[in-house]
């Protein structure tokens, strides 16, 4: 019997419909969704409350961008790791990314194997290190 602890993930993403398939993603892949959020601040909010072990964020939000997201995240909670994922792969973005502390970085449109895989590396990866 398997009694190894799930990780915990929070989801944010302005669309509602990949916050779905996300979610149902991360099911499948054997992690516990801990919440969702669709902007910055309702994601802040949600860390507080839930304190997962990593969230999957994306860049590009109506608001609070995703990267002061991150910048937040990593000042008030160092000990969770966080995953951009974005449909922009320009290197300025995922170089201010990395730089900001981000330990995986998913491209849209993704192919489903790949957002376990990177969760799973980004739970590996010590926090003071980027990808190890």
């Amino acid at each position: 019997m398997n009694t190894k602890k799930l990780a915990r993930v929070l989801v944010v993403d302005d669309d509602s419909l990949m916050r779905e398939v996300l979610k149902a993603l991360l099911r499948d892949e054997g992690f516990e969704v801990a919440g969702e959020a669709r902007d910055g601040q309702s994601a802040l909010s949600l860390l507080e409350r839930t304190r997962p072990d990593l969230v999957c964020l994306d860049v590009n939000m109506p608001g609070m961008s995703g990267l002061d997201v991150l910048k937040a995240i990593r000042s008030g909670y160092p000990e969770i790791r966080v995953v951009m994922i974005t449909g922009d792969s320009t290197m300025n973005t995922v170089r201010d990314a990395v730089g900001f502390g981000a330990m995986g970085y998913i491209i849209k449109p993704f192919k489903s194997g790949r957002v376990g895989l990177a969760l799973r590396a980004a739970l590996k990866t010590p926090t003071d290190s980027p990808f190890g």
